[in-house]
């Protein structure tokens, strides 16, 4: 069976090494790739890539497996603590890697906030509930402050100036900024030892390029697109994917809670867990999991204090 890029159909030496320069390190890297950014990787044209890919997708059987496989492939998934043991509990144990949570809720509802709890966190040891790896944080809203990635790390008896080293930032000005640097995130996984990605927030700079209901369909397509490139790096890299989403209210609503979570059905099906975050009272918020392929629908209460999340 091929093990090496080099082993690899239509794969010397010098395209292996193109294909590591690429982000390709492994076979199930490649087995996930589409033909057209084979392509691009190497320098070839579709015939060759559409066989390196086949190769590939020979040597890691991605065909039918028995579900016990995969429950024990399942063992190999990571959960991130938040810092609350009460949303913890929540999320069957944290955050999981593998998968991609969403969190949505009105402005101050704390989405950030736990995003700057799981950059640090992160970085923790497993025995603490952290991945014992760094986090690549994209910023699309200008809300990233380092002082409040200080404040956590030292309540949490981190050195803050390392703490801060292990986080990577990308500024995205506009949509095709932001996948773009998705894009760039394979390059640094294994380099840099990432375990989780923040994407703060997800839909805001679609909302902006995209306006009007004759942009929806290609801004869907396009934010489509973008879910599907998050869930594969989530996957291939058992990463940890945590994004922000805004929320619009609904004037039609009579009843109930006008707030709806933007991104519609795209991103409710790309999503594998979904947090409604809302204020409460002083530093307290009320989360509720929305959706989950094994949760059932509860909330539960946190609070947000100097020294981050907390019960």
């Amino acid at each position: 069976m091929v093990k090496e890029l080099k082993n690899l159909a239509g794969v010397g030496e010098k395209t292996a090494e193109k294909l590591k320069e690429a982000g390709y390190e492994d076979l199930m890297a490649i087995a996930a790739a589409s033909v057209g950014e084979i392509c691009d990787a190497i320098d070839v044209g579709e015939g060759t890539a559409e066989k390196v890919i086949e190769s590939a997708r020979s040597a890691v059987e991605m065909g039918f497996e028995s579900a016990d496989k995969i429950y024990e492939k399942r063992k190999q998934v990571g959960k991130l603590t938040t810092g609350s043991k009460n949303l913890d509990k929540l999320l069957g144990g944290g955050i999981e890697t593998g998968a991609i949570t969403e969190a949505h809720g009105a402005f101050g509802s704390s989405k950030s906030q736990l995003a700057f709890q799981l950059a640090v966190n992160a970085q923790l040891p497993k025995e603490k509930g952290g991945l014992g790896g760094t986090a690549l944080f994209i910023d699309t809203e200008n809300t990233f402050r380092p002082e409040r990635i200080q404040q956590i790390s030292t309540a949490l008896g981190l050195d803050p100036e390392k703490t801060l080293k292990n986080i990577s930032i990308g500024r995205a000005y506009n949509s095709d900024h932001q996948i773009l640097l998705v894009d760039k995130v394979k390059d640094i996984i294994k380099e840099k030892n990432v375990k989780l990605l923040v994407v703060d927030s997800l839909t805001s700079m679609f909302r902006s390029d995209y306006s009007g209901r004759g942009e929806l369909a290609p801004r869907q397509q396009k934010l489509n697109r973008h879910l599907h490139e998050l869930q594969k790096l989530s996957e291939v890299y058992n990463l940890a994917v945590y994004v922000t989403n805004q929320v619009l209210s609904d004037p039609a609503m009579m009843f109930g809670d006008p707030t709806r979570p933007i991104g519609g059905n795209v991103l409710g099906h790309a999503a594998t867990f979904r947090l409604y975050l809302r204020k409460s009272r002083e530093q307290k918020r009320i989360v509720k999991l929305i959706d989950s392929p094994c949760l059932p629908d509860a909330e539960t209460i946190f609070k947000v204090t100097e020294e981050g999340i907390r019960d």
